[in-house]
């Protein structure tokens, strides 16, 4: 199926909510794209972004599938493309500062800049989520933009030694017990790692069906949901994600 087809039935599915449009920009002098949901109705009101980032291998053109923008119409849902990999051609984004050039660091940059021209911006509501890789490139905005985004959503996820959280976020993070991508010891020690950064190292308390919310004296919860599945993005987590969002605008703002 092509984008242009792609675009069209995602845009019909979604009459009722907004539309889908491809954005494109030119970054070290490579072509970067990402397909953009925005509400149809142009309301005096400022609009909160979420960048969700596909898994390596995928394609923003798939993972438009997790649907995001049901779950938050009002929101301008950004789904980027990331760039084929050295180690196997497929695409994918950076995990650690300094690889690639900064290649989507540097995407991520211009991409909210261009938003901020063409919409109105919540900069109290910039947010970021993503699958497997994509996850792994969340935790490295969080380290790297810690200032820009309000909180995080990582779907299957590692944090690279070099990767170091040291600004409290909000974070909810999913994770399979029976993940054989990422291991799951891994991705348990990225959620320490994040109740470490949040100060959230109480005991936690339950907020539904395998979700844990580990709370911080700071406000930047630590919210996990463990289920018993390996590398899949579940079907339950997209409205998690959005609810999530929503009750996290950038402190100070």
């Amino acid at each position: 199926m092509t984008l242009k087809v792609m675009l069209l039935l995602a845009a019909m599915q979604a009459a009722a909510f907004g539309e889908f449009k491809v954005m494109t920009w030119e970054i070290d002098g490579v072509k970067r794209e990402a397909i953009v949901y925005s509400s149809a109705k142009k309301a005096a009101v400022k609009a909160p972004v979420v960048l969700a980032f596909h898994g390596h291998g995928d394609t923003a053109e798939n993972y438009l599938g997790v649907e995001l923008e049901k779950s938050w119409p009002q929101a301008i849902v950004v789904y980027p493309q990331g760039l084929p990999s050295k180690s196997d051609g497929a695409p994918g984004w950076q995990v650690e500062r300094g690889k690639d050039s900064d290649r989507d660091l540097k995407f991520v940059d211009q991409m909210l800049a261009t938003l901020h021209r063409q919409f109105m911006v919540d900069d109290a509501r910039i947010y970021s989520t993503g699958f497997s890789n994509g996850a792994n490139f969340t935790y490295l905005l969080w380290a790297e933009r810690p200032n820009v985004f309000a909180a995080f959503a990582p779907v299957a996820a590692r944090i690279l030694p070099s990767v170091h959280l040291t600004v409290p976020k909000p974070v909810f993070h999913t994770g399979g017990t029976a993940d054989r991508q990422i291991a799951f010891a891994d991705q348990k020690e990225a959620i320490e790692a994040a109740r470490r950064a949040n100060n959230a190292t109480g005991k936690g308390v339950a907020c539904g069906l395998h979700c844990t919310r580990y709370d911080s004296p700071g406000g930047a919860p630590v919210m996990t949901l463990i289920h018993n599945d390996g590398h899949v993005y579940p079907d339950e987590v997209s409205p998690m994600i959005m609810e999530f969002f929503r009750k996290h605008p950038l402190v100070g703002q």
